[in-house]
């Protein structure tokens, strides 16, 4: 009999989680001091959103057998830097909850479901190119980091592409532990595992909060995380309906939102990491990896700030390496997909430029103005053309 998970999806999993805490939960732990939090409500922060994404992602994975992973909004999060503070901690949760209802309505009418079918494959492909870029460029500067340890994940990454090994990105990962642990870059002394206590705020509704915060943390979640997440899903060949997925991330957000669970929504970036060929030749297996990422990201939840120690302790020219292996497969895939068809070529590389920028315009990330503007020389230029 067939064990229906592999060493893969475990590591593919953990991989996903510890680039998602390095790369935003310094944000997040930034939001929370702007919204006044103390450490207290700053690991019930971590509580929420670590569990909302864990429980959410696991029952999605396991219920379409698809690799679905949501995720905080790290857009959201930069954006309540700004705009949390001077805000009464009650009204921030009743701005999350607003916030968390409208994304909840969008997936209870469908609108996104209609929305994605306008949104050919060439264009969602290229955004995904565009959006994982910035992780393989990020191996060579890594390098002249720290030679030895990338040189070392590098070669035993093309040693497996060789041997046409499933466990090529664990065996990488392994070696980079490795190596760092030898070169003394992985500092545990200072780790202090405590379990996370959850702070309850109770809500209160005001509406210049909700035009203030609750409005733009609903559009900047939706553009920039939701449509790119979608995406993903799309170039993989994943073609289940978006709108539930989205309604699911609007409910936790309403559950978690008096805890700290600011905002949930479809990953893009790290559920690229669970839908490579890396992760399981069956395209029908790879939810695994997503069910063993939500398990990670429970585990993180219950232990709130001591996880951010733990992934802090990995040395970054490590992190930046195994991300940018791990989706350099996903990249050349995208691109080949988004630039095969001739007659849609001119929009794909519009779009793929676009959001490769990662440049932002009123507060809204890259990904969604190459869509924009991908979708316009598609509908108007080519589509005439042909």
């Amino acid at each position: 009999m067939r064990f229906p998970f592999s060493f893969s999806h475990i590591t593919a999993g953990f991989v996903a989680v510890l680039i998602g805490y390095t790369s935003a939960a310094a944000l997040v732990f930034e939001a929370a001091r702007a919204g006044g939090a103390g450490p207290l409500e700053a690991g019930s922060w971590m509580w929420a959103l670590g569990l909302g994404m864990g429980i959410s992602g696991i029952g999605l994975s396991i219920y379409y057998k698809t690799p679905v992973m949501i995720a905080w909004s790290t857009p959201g999060a930069a954006l309540l830097i700004t705009s949390l503070p001077g805000v009464d901690p009650s009204h921030a949760v009743g701005a999350f909850l607003f916030s968390s209802a409208l994304i909840t309505l969008c997936g209870i009418t469908g609108w996104v479901d209609r929305l994605m079918a306008l949104i050919p494959t060439s264009l969602a492909t290229a955004m995904l190119a565009g959006v994982l870029l910035r992780f393989g460029l990020s191996i060579f500067p890594a390098f002249a980091q720290s030679q030895i340890l990338v040189g070392a994940m590098v070669a035993t990454y093309l040693l497996g592409k060789w041997r046409a090994s499933r466990y090529t990105i664990p065996l990488t990962f392994a070696v980079g532990v490795i190596v760092a642990v030898l070169q003394q870059d992985v500092i545990l002394s200072d780790l202090d595992v405590q379990w996370t206590i959850p702070v309850f705020t109770m809500p209160s509704f005001d509406l210049s909060t909700w035009i203030g915060v609750g409005l733009p943390l609903f559009i900047v979640t939706m553009a920039s995380q939701n449509l790119p997440g979608l995406a993903v899903l799309r170039a993989h060949n994943y073609h289940i309906a978006a709108s539930p997925l989205i309604g699911w991330s609007g409910v936790m957000g309403l559950i978690f939102a008096p805890f700290g669970g600011y905002a949930f929504n479809l990953a893009a970036i790290t559920a690229a990491l669970c839908m490579g060929d890396d992760v399981d030749k069956d395209p029908a297996r790879r939810y695994w990896a997503t069910v063993w990422a939500g398990i990670f990201y429970m585990l993180a939840g219950v232990v709130g700030v001591s996880v951010a120690g733990l992934f802090a302790a990995f040395p970054t020219p490590m992190i930046a390496t195994i991300a940018g292996l791990a989706l350099l497969g996903t990249i050349a895939n995208s691109l080949s997909v988004s630039l095969s068809e001739a007659s849609t070529r001119d929009s794909a590389i519009l779009c793929f430029v676009i959001t490769a920028s990662g440049a932002q315009f009123l507060t809204i990330g890259a990904p969604f103005w190459g869509l924009v503007v991908g979708l316009l020389a598609y509908h108007g230029i080519e589509k005439k053309r042909a």
